[in-house]
């Protein structure tokens, strides 16, 4: 079965301004054969002219989308997808780290498909109040509509995932259990991770994945794992514990639309070595014809303007 392949990974400060760390990462991506690469911290990328971006994008046989400020980007198998929009005009001022957010058309999928939406994004570090903004704006995204060859109003199906600094709620067998605060050493990041309750005592900040679910996208990760043939390893560690920041966590998520949840077929978190970067990659296998028809199905029917 022809299959696609989406990951999510945060290149620490796109490899610290070294070049052999960001050849590594290219390298790691490589053995990966990644049709869509959601990227955060893409750091000196815009230097001299997107340079850098522009390697990274050759060095992969991809085309790519950088967002504002190097935040973040979006590279694509040229082959495969078409790139229909740029949404570079509809980010608006809400985030700290802005995301970058396209349009892209499965080529296999046929001139009456409709297209869809990929996101990359990283919310704010240090603000949990940020972060709900931020992934509430996010879910914009997940309600754009198109008109659909047959000349219906549809909303396009999307792919969003990234960096959440917060944790998935909890309620999943296997899933990563919620930091005891104390157990966070470094007292600014105790903070930056976590929210006051209703009690007025703070928890671990669950909020962005909370507004994300309630706005219908899916945990990729915690769908497969609930699935007939998923397996509990695609909710393992997208970040490794430390000493001060405290246990391993589960800070990198994608999310689908429901539509597209049937076209998933694997989820696997690929480490990498700590030298390379402090973030692992999640992976998200699709099959190709069943993601093409969901392209093509249109359903759910509902009906935009």
């Amino acid at each position: 079965m022809m299959t696609l392949t989406v990951v999510c990974w945060n290149l620490e400060r796109n490899g610290k301004g070294d070049p052999a760390l960001r050849r590594a990462g290219d390298e790691i991506l490589r053995r990966l054969q990644p049709d869509i690469v959601l990227r955060q911290e893409m750091g000196d990328a815009d230097a001299k002219g997107h340079t850098v971006f522009h390697e990274q994008c050759q060095a992969l046989g991809m085309r790519g989308v950088l967002g504002p400020g190097s935040c973040t980007a979006i590279l694509y198998n040229p082959s495969r997808f078409d790139l229909v929009r740029d949404w570079s005009d509809g980010r608006g001022p809400h985030f700290v780290l802005p995301p970058t957010a396209i349009t892209l058309r499965l080529k296999e999928a046929g001139p009456d498909a409709l297209p869809f939406n990929v996101i990359s994004y990283h919310l704010a570090y240090a603000s949990a109040q940020q972060r709900q903004l931020e992934a509430e704006w996010l879910t914009t995204w997940a309600d754009k509509g198109w008109k659909a060859p047959d000349g219906s109003h549809r909303v396009l199906p999307a792919i969003i995932g990234g960096d959440n600094n917060s944790y998935p709620e909890p309620g999943t067998e296997g899933d990563l259990l919620l930091p005891d605060l104390s157990a966070i050493k470094d007292q600014p990041h105790r903070l930056h991770r976590s929210r006051r309750g209703s009690d007025g005592v703070r928890v671990p900040d669950t909020e962005p994945d909370h507004t994300l679910r309630t706005a219908g996208l899916e945990d990729v990760a915690r769908h497969w794992a609930n699935s007939e043939d998923g397996e509990a390893g695609a909710l393992a560690r997208t970040v490794n514990a430390t000493e001060t920041h405290g246990p391993d966590s589960r800070i990198d998520r994608v999310y689908l639309t429901p539509g597209l949840l049937p076209a998933v077929t694997g989820v696997e978190v690929h480490e990498v070595p700590l030298d390379v970067s402090d973030h692992h990659i999640p992976a998200i296998t699709l099959g190709n014809s069943t993601f093409a028809d969901a392209l093509t199905s249109y359903a759910p029917p509902l009906a935009r303007t």
